[in-house]
């Protein structure tokens, strides 16, 4: 979840819409007769509900349980069916047909196999210019359509019939079927999209719902609600009959609104661990796989050197950092690809990996400053950075932590810049920083999640970071099938990006939440979408 993205705000640890399972269903599994509300925060504006344009956290745990592709994920992450009833795999790897069961969307319009089919070229159109377009490019054609050079009938997928949609991958790939819990790969109704146009996605009359809910109010910088979908092909196993989402960037408000009653989960970081840490009832922690990280703008005098970008991602105190910003489970990144990644050969691929961004002293952060000025015919002086970072509570303490840091340890001054969390993905996709702290949650349990970002021009390489060396690592761990092989080519390719040093990892991020003990059924997810709302209820309220 980019993330998702899951290049998502730094707030977002904070926002209550991120879930964990907090509570059982009863011997029947139903509910009381509590009212089936439930009340939660987002930490910034819901930034598209378009699945092709969709890049954030936000948007991605809305689409999500607003709307459903071939498969939904268990509390296992394991995927089951969801339109689709059941699936083929060839024998080869590479070929999957899906059969989809009798559907509508909540205009009345049946799914259909051509609804895919519709929704994956749409995405992959050049003229969409959907960032989220490489998640589709292990599909044959994909890739190619994608970068002009192909065509849209050459794309691997196709409707057999109304109710068969046949995918065909250029490998086989391991965590495809996964992928397709993951907004990006839904379906869309071609008429209803084509009828709204460019609005298609910005409000409550230009969005549509296939899954459990569906969006029915929408003002923008104040809340989301979503409530349940009546033509939900599954209707009658959803209980929540509605959610509230309310717009709330300071953390202090969040908890002071769980307090009164207001919100039913809030996300916790120091400042509020030690009130809740001994309520059994309602404190839970859970890891995740998210890391936020620096990103440099190689296009700013002095950061094109990879020295000096080094120098500034050492200058940090990364357990510092995780411990005064979050204190929740967070921890110093040791490398790029978070803790609990799988290596896709059976083990984690930290362990695998080893620290591939070790610690180093402060007189090592000014040498390895020094040399890079050095090379670049600079003073210190001369370096004129500004740090891009959200407008919450929380990053305005983080870009504080850096600012001293780096002027402490290295003598750099760096100016601080808070902007909207939804302001910040655009100037990052522009190119318009010098240097942003950003995030990026898995979208699946693989490396690759975070590694392929960073390959020549992808749509989220918005560092420009380009080494032939990286390219072809990443291309040959997409098409290896020894998986030990694949590990260590996955490995070596973050061994070269913590090399080059184009990005700074600064923390693997944690989760720690209090909960309202009557919110049950709630499923949470490391990767991909953050939660499961289809399965939630409320009891004893």
């Amino acid at each position: 979840m980019n993330k998702k993205w899951f290049g998502t705000a730094m707030v977002a640890v904070v926002m209550g819409t991120v879930l964990v399972g907090c509570g059982n269903n009863d011997a029947s599994g139903q509910s009381d007769n509590s009212a089936q509300e439930l009340h939660l925060t987002m930490g910034d504006d819901l930034p598209s509900a378009d699945i092709a344009l969709a890049t954030d956290q936000y948007s991605f745990n809305i689409l999500s349980n607003t709307m459903e592709g071939f498969v939904r994920l268990d509390k296992d992450g394991k995927a089951v069916p969801g339109l689709a009833t059941n699936w083929d795999i060839s024998q080869d790897g590479k070929t999957y047909t899906f059969h989809l069961r009798d559907a509508k969307w909540s205009n009345g319009d049946a799914v259909t196999a051509n609804d895919f089919v519709y929704s994956w070229k749409r995405t992959l159109d050049p003229k969409t210019a959907s960032q989220y377009a490489f998640m589709l490019s292990s599909v044959k054609g994909a890739k190619e359509y994608n970068s002009g050079k192909g065509s849209a009938d050459e794309i691997g997928i196709k409707a057999v019939d109304d109710k068969t949609v046949e995918v065909t991958l250029n490998n086989p790939t391991p965590y495809f079927l996964n992928q397709m819990a993951f907004p990006t790969f839904f379906p869309l109704d071609q008429k209803f999209v084509e009828s709204k146009g460019k609005d298609f996605g910005t409000s409550v009359e230009t969005s549509l719902s296939n899954g459990p809910f569906k969006i029915t109010d929408w003002k923008h910088e104040t809340n989301v609600n979503i409530e349940k979908n009546a033509d939900y092909w599954d209707v009658g196993n959803v209980k929540l009959q509605k959610v509230t989402f309310d717009v709330v960037k300071d953390t202090s408000a969040m908890v002071n609104m769980y307090e009164s009653g207001q919100i039913d989960r809030v996300g916790l970081v120091r400042d509020f661990i030690d009130q809740y840490k001994d309520k059994a009832d309602e404190y839970s922690v859970e890891n995740e796989l998210t890391n936020g990280y620096l990103i440099f703008n190689p296009a700013i005098k002095g950061l094109e050197n990879s020295k000096i970008r080094t120098a500034l991602t050492w200058a940090v105190d990364r357990d510092m950092y995780a411990d005064i910003i979050y204190h929740n489970g967070t921890k110093g990144a040791t490398g790029f690809v978070p803790n609990g990644t799988s290596d896709s050969a059976g083990g984690d691929f930290r362990k695998t990996a080893g620290d591939t961004l070790t610690k180093h002293t402060d007189a090592e952060a000014k040498q390895m400053l020094q040399d890079g000025l050095k090379e670049a015919g600079m003073s210190a002086s001369d370096l004129k950075l500004k740090l891009l970072i959200d407008d919450t509570d929380v990053a305005k303490k983080a870009g504080e932590f850096l600012k001293e840091q780096w002027r402490t340890k290295i003598g750099v001054d760096v100016e601080i810049e808070n902007v909207p969390f939804k302001l910040r993905l655009e100037r990052e996709r522009k190119g318009d920083y010098i240097i942003s702290s950003t995030l990026w949650g898995a979208d699946y349990n693989d490396p690759m999640t975070f590694l392929d970002m960073f390959v020549t021009k992808n749509e989220f390489n918005s560092v420009n970071y380009s080494n032939p060396e990286y390219d072809k690592l990443i291309n040959e761990a997409k098409i290896t099938a020894d998986p030990k092989q694949r590990a260590q080519e996955l490995v070596d390719a973050e061994k070269l990006l913590m090399k080059d040093m184009p990005i700074g990892p600064i923390f693997f991020r944690g989760k720690a939440y209090a909960t309202k003990p009557y919110v049950k059924g709630l499923i949470s997810f490391p990767f991909g979408v953050d939660y499961e709302l289809k399965t939630t209820y409320i009891q004893g309220k």
